[in-house]
């Protein structure tokens, strides 16, 4: 009976997370990247299409449109992959493209939630992985991303479900007594690798992490089965790359140049300072990791690590495969620490890093239970630790990305300090204010990224980028380094979008 099965409350969490999501997903406005990022989902069948490489001016660039300089560098697996279902639930459902894709890009999420749990019963009993699952599902930061960012949630989701795979098929080849290797799990490790290496360049990183997990073991003949899953992930990235075609080798060595020494470079607020990407201060990833979080995470980290050590000096815990979790987090964080790599948007770029620092805290619910009994007192535990993360959800609905902890008194804390609505995800919420804040026809001047307010004025509307303002225009200034609240010396807001006593952006009547 499915209600009996041990693993039935992940069950639970996905479908209500699915539930959640599908009365939700509407409410979330479009990201500053996705405007053109699902323009590139657009373009990207182009590539693809039999009758427009047999014409005479096929021409690849315009699979990457309507930025093809920067797109050919981001791999589009995740485009590929989730577009039909896209353009399916639109037709039928006549929702507005970037809500359904948000939809999409949140299963995408649960997908990692999944392969989380599953991943985590390597160490723990069903009751300690779906704890630790749930610590991680309910934290805003990653709950906002997975609606509304459709490139870092998808590779962290094939970072988790790669490591799952990799380890079974590592020890599916390590028991095997037999000539013939586990060929599926070889294959599908294979393709997540491939599909991770198209949407990071630091996808390879995965192979590297179970070839050395299948070297601790000690059986060097499984060491040979890597081969075809090399061989496989070369395939797949090839295939899902089309920038890739006509000279792979050339062209890949050219994007890991060109994502080493990214030549992007936005500001981004910290302490209150605007930097460049490549000059923020070496506390910025450990600072930001520290206050995004809720606040039990760090206290349950460091009380699970105690307790790693403890197992290890006892040699009661499975250590191999723990080990490579444990790099996973460290040696990231290390190279970020060392090679210093172009950082802004906060850390959205490493929220891969994330899933084993929940891992980790699963051994501090494991010694829990150990001392707790009884279910329900579990449960109340359990419960207390949740609804940190639970309460900044519902609070900054729908803008949990912009989520900080006491720490920093909230979000409202924060403001001035960090970023909040780096993403312009406000515009959304704005338009519709002043659309019916006028009936009239009225021009508003966005003083950045016009097409995303666009997409959602009203008719009576005419949304245009920025020019030389004068008395009686009205202006739309977001919270994105600190704008919004240096625009409050000015003239007063027509109207704002606040959570948590955060301002993320205002209009105002220029006077």
């Amino acid at each position: 009976m499915l209600f009996k099965s041990k693993h039935f409350p992940i069950l639970v969490l996905l479908l209500i997370s699915l539930l959640i999501g599908i009365f939700t997903f509407k409410d979330y406005g479009m990201a500053w990247d996705e405007f053109l990022y699902y323009q590139y989902a657009d373009s990207i069948g182009y590539a693809y299409s039999i009758p427009e490489r047999l014409s005479d001016d096929y021409d690849l660039s315009l699979a990457f449109e309507p930025s093809a300089w920067d797109h050919q560098n981001h791999g589009p697996a995740y485009l590929i992959i989730a577009r039909g279902a896209v353009y399916t639930l639109q037709s039928f459902t006549g929702i507005d493209k970037v809500a359904v894709w948000h939809l999409l890009n949140f299963i995408n999420f649960l997908i990692g939630v999944y392969f989380l749990y599953y991943l985590s019963l390597r160490w723990f009993r069903p009751s300690v992985a779906i704890s630790l699952t749930l610590l991680y599902t309910t934290q805003p930061v990653l709950w906002g991303h997975a609606f509304i960012n459709p490139k870092d949630p998808p590779f962290a989701t094939l970072f988790i479900a790669t490591m799952y795979f990799g380890f079974r098929m590592v020890d599916n080849l390590a028991a095997s007594r037999h000539k013939s290797p586990p060929w599926k799990d070889i294959i599908i490790t294979g393709i997540l690798i491939g599909l991770a290496t198209n949407l990071r360049i630091i996808g390879p990183l995965l192979g590297i992490m179970l070839f050395a997990y299948a070297t601790l073991k000690k059986k060097f003949k499984i060491l040979f089965w890597f081969i075809p899953t090399a061989f496989i992930a070369i395939l797949i990235t090839y295939i899902t790359w089309p920038y890739l075609w006509d000279a792979p080798i050339a062209k890949f060595i050219e994007i890991l140049q060109t994502m080493a020494n990214y030549p992007v470079s936005p500001k981004t607020l910290f302490y209150g300072t605007p930097y460049k990407s490549y000059e923020v201060p070496l506390r910025y990833l450990p600072v930001l990791l520290g206050i995004t979080l809720t606040e039990p995470v760090w206290l349950l980290f460091a009380f699970g690590m105690s307790n790693i050590l403890y197992r290890l000096y006892k040699k009661n815990i499975e250590w191999r495969s723990l080990s490579i979790i444990l790099f996973w987090f460290f040696f990231m964080i290390a190279y970020v620490l060392i090679m210093r790599p172009a950082m802004y948007d906060n850390y959205r770029h490493f929220l891969f890093i994330l899933p084993p620092i929940f891992i980790v805290i699963g051994f501090a619910f494991e010694k829990f239970f150990v001392w707790i009994r009884a279910p329900w007192m579990r449960a109340v535990i359990v419960l207390a630790f949740l609804i940190f993360g639970i309460n900044g959800i519902i609070e900054l609905h729908p803008y949990q990305y912009t989520y900080y902890n006491a720490i920093t008194g909230g979000t409202g804390g924060a403001e001035g300090s960090y970023e909040t609505d780096y993403w312009l995800t406000c515009y959304k919420e704005a338009l519709e204010k002043f659309g019916n804040f006028t009936e009239k026809e009225e021009t508003l001047i966005v003083f950045r990224e016009a097409p995303n307010a666009a997409y959602y004025a009203p008719e009576h509307i005419n949304v245009i980028g920025y020019r030389q303002l004068e008395p009686g225009d009205y202006v739309l200034i977001s919270a994105r380094l600190n704008q919004a609240t240096t625009a409050k010396r000015h003239s007063p807001d027509i109207l704002s979008v606040k959570r948590d006593g955060a301002t993320f952006c205002v209009i105002k009547e220029i006077q």
